[in-house]
């Protein structure tokens, strides 16, 4: 191959990746990873299992130093990073979860799906809804991982994610409304920050040119077979989305930071859900002074921790 054509950028999502013509991909962030453990800090203990060894699909399960014999709630998390960076196994993911679970009392199991651009979306959704259809299984005590089936109480589960992590926690509501999951119902759905756009500017979105370039860009490259902004799944507030009267939860927390460019998506989601005849409870919470995903920068921060409060009441009210 020509070394100079090898070269060639086709498309950069900097300061995040580079992907270059012949289809190399450069990360340059989120692609470390730490391995499962006892935290000593926290006293919560996880274990990593396969789900789908034919794709991949894993998760991470966290259990919480608790010797009561009360099944706790249980949150399924989805990790961010644009679709294509960081993982369940990431030491932001994992360390915020150790926190987490240890606040919050609760069972997690972290979900591992595959990364755009080698698997572009509807990938990351697919993976999450098998991985969602195998927690479910245990629904009756008919899966095989033993800390779900003892510790779990399956009429207290959540669907949790931060940015683009929300983002697939708001679709597999939506698509557990429609379809189901073989008897388990979800609770509750907490989205912090979640990634939702659309082809149009509303609020302040259009103030920094830069940082809304950036984030035009991003649905059409991680999903080049319906690049619109528009597409429901990145904007559910869009003209003919689906209702979100149809989202299969009974509470929904939404979480926005007063700088995040995404603050205003937020709102108008929480204002759409509010009026759209869905029959549930929802609420917002918002963090002054903060910018996006703010919490997993800075796990001891007095705001991180009042979020992370936040999240806990919700789970555990």
């Amino acid at each position: 191959m020509d070394p100079v054509k090898s070269n060639e950028v086709a498309y950069e999502m900097l300061p995040v990746l580079r992907v270059y013509k012949d289809g190399r991909v450069e990360r340059y962030q989120g692609t470390e990873v730490v391995p499962s453990s006892l935290d000593p800090h926290t006293g919560v203990l996880s274990k990593d299992i396969m789900i789908t060894p034919q794709t991949n699909v894993s998760a991470r399960i966290y259990l919480p130093n608790n010797q009561s014999i009360q099944k706790l709630p249980l949150i399924i998390y989805f990790h961010g990073g644009r679709f294509c960076i960081e993982s369940a196994f990431s030491p932001t993911t994992h360390h915020y979860l150790n926190l987490l679970v240890s606040k919050s009392n609760v069972i997690a199991v972290s979900i591992n799906y595959r990364l755009a651009p080698e698997h572009p979306l509807p990938t990351a959704y697919d993976d999450s809804w098998t991985a969602l259809q195998w927690v479910a299984t245990h629904f009756k005590g008919e899966g095989h991982e033993v800390w779900l089936k003892e510790h779990v109480d399956f009429g207290r589960v959540f669907l949790v994610g931060d940015s683009a992590g929300a983002n697939i926690a708001h679709n597999m509501a939506m698509r557990a409304g429609h379809e189901g999951l073989v008897d388990m119902e979800i609770y509750g759905v907490a989205l912090v920050h979640t990634y939702f756009w659309g082809e149009e500017s509303i609020g302040s979105e259009a103030l920094n040119m830069e940082k809304k370039a950036n984030v035009d860009s991003a649905w059409p490259f991680v999903c080049p077979s319906s690049p619109s902004n528009d597409d429901p799944r990145i904007n559910p507030m869009a003209v003919g989305a689906p209702m979100l009267s149809g989202l299969g939860c009974t509470s929904v927390l939404v979480c926005v930071a007063e700088k995040d460019v995404f603050r205003d998506r937020g709102w108008l989601y929480y204002e759409t859900l509010k009026r759209s005849g869905w029959k549930g409870i929802v609420e917002i919470v918002e963090t002054q002074g903060e910018d996006h995903i703010f919490h997993l920068r800075n796990l001891s921060s007095e705001k991180g921790a009042d979020l992370t409060k936040c999240l806990a009441d919700f789970f555990n009210s």
